[in-house]
């Protein structure tokens, strides 16, 4: 598609617009959640957490990896990721002021380069939503159609989609 086929149809690219910074950031966090929460994962964590100082490091590390995992799988299906953005970030912020921060910007010198995109991308979801094209999004069009059949107007009566857009 070129440009000029683009600008014709918005609505196209803001369905499509959440959907690769989603699909990055899930990938990436299942397969570090996954990482550290496998037998040989847990104990190699463990033990650099205990470098960093952050004991007790086996409960730690399994709730980073749960947090990984669900955030990932989450942003991958489009469904609660404002919610887990924030695991995101919160995951993402701690590495960076306890292993990257030292190192600088450069992710080629263990910088933090790396972890500010993820907190990037993690914002963009908490702040704007997974997009159409999500789990989301198909709940809300089918909460929608419903409330539009029992013609429920009113603000209150529409606590559905309201709940949907909350969550992300």
């Amino acid at each position: 598609m070129n440009e000029a086929m683009l600008e014709g149809r918005p609505s196209l690219l803001h369905a499509v617009a959440m959907l690769p910074p989603r699909l990055s950031l899930g990938a990436t966090m299942i397969k570090h959640g996954l990482a550290k929460l496998n037998k040989d994962g847990q104990a190699q964590s463990a033990g650099f957490f205990e470098q960093l100082g952050i004991r007790p490091a086996r409960p730690w590390v399994i709730a980073t990896g749960v947090t990984e995992l669900a955030s990932g799988i989450s942003a991958v299906l489009g469904f609660a990721t404002r919610f887990t953005a924030l695991g995101v970030i919160a995951t993402q912020a701690v590495a960076i002021a306890k292993v990257h921060r030292k190192n600088g910007f450069d992710v080629t010198k263990g910088g933090y380069e790396f972890n500010l995109a993820l907190i990037a991308i993690s914002l963009a979801t908490l702040l704007r939503g997974p997009g159409p094209l999500s789990l989301s999004g198909a709940l809300r069009r089918g909460v929608q159609r419903r409330e539009r059949r029992r013609l429920r107007l009113f603000p209150r009566q529409r606590r559905g989609s309201r709940l949907i857009e909350a969550l992300g």
